[in-house]
């Protein structure tokens, strides 16, 4: 793989995402239903889009989430849901919307202290530490994640123990 030209430079302002306008777009743009591209679509490990192209929206998260939460039901899950998140733009309002959510829902939701971010690999460890040797209550997780997706693309994703659920991930 060649090293980037742009290596250890600054970005071209061509390349800068307007933040602002991206969380504007998160909580303003209301889905088409009838245009694919702005449907929820999992793929690898979760939803992914972007807020700009309406594919990554408030009313995404909000669907996504209730999802879980019915999931969870329909399953007998009722242990704590860990939820992380990184430093990713859209990464706080996605959680603040989850959270909604899973408050509505009466769901026992565990969070990083002081509003502080968590990566995917804390969220696994925390969920197998939480189920080992338990056969009821079991956790499960969510986190809101870019990955190694740039600002433009968002992603959500949740993980569960031995259930087919075994990551959702909010990308952002």
């Amino acid at each position: 793989m060649a090293i980037s030209p742009l290596a250890g430079k600054p970005a071209p302002r061509d390349m800068l995402v307007d933040l602002n306008r991206l969380e504007r777009e998160y909580y303003a743009h209301t889905p088409d239903p009838d245009n694919a591209a702005e449907r929820v679509s999992f793929g690898t490990s979760g939803h992914r889009g972007s807020s700009l192209r309406g594919s990554f929206t408030e009313a995404h998260i909000l669907a996504i989430t209730q999802a879980i939460c019915d999931y969870r039901r329909g399953q007998g899950i009722d242990g704590p849901l860990h939820m992380g998140k990184d430093t990713h733009a859209l990464s706080r309002p996605a959680e603040r919307t989850a959270l909604e959510v899973l408050a509505a829902n009466d769901v026992t939701t565990i969070v990083q202290r002081d509003d502080g971010v968590t990566p995917t690999p804390a969220i696994s460890h925390a969920i197998l530490v939480e189920n080992r040797g338990r056969h009821t209550g079991l956790a499960d997780g969510i986190v809101v994640t870019p990955s190694h997706n740039p600002p433009r693309r968002d992603r959500a994703r949740g993980s569960g123990d031995r259930r087919p659920i075994t990551r959702t991930v909010i990308r952002c």
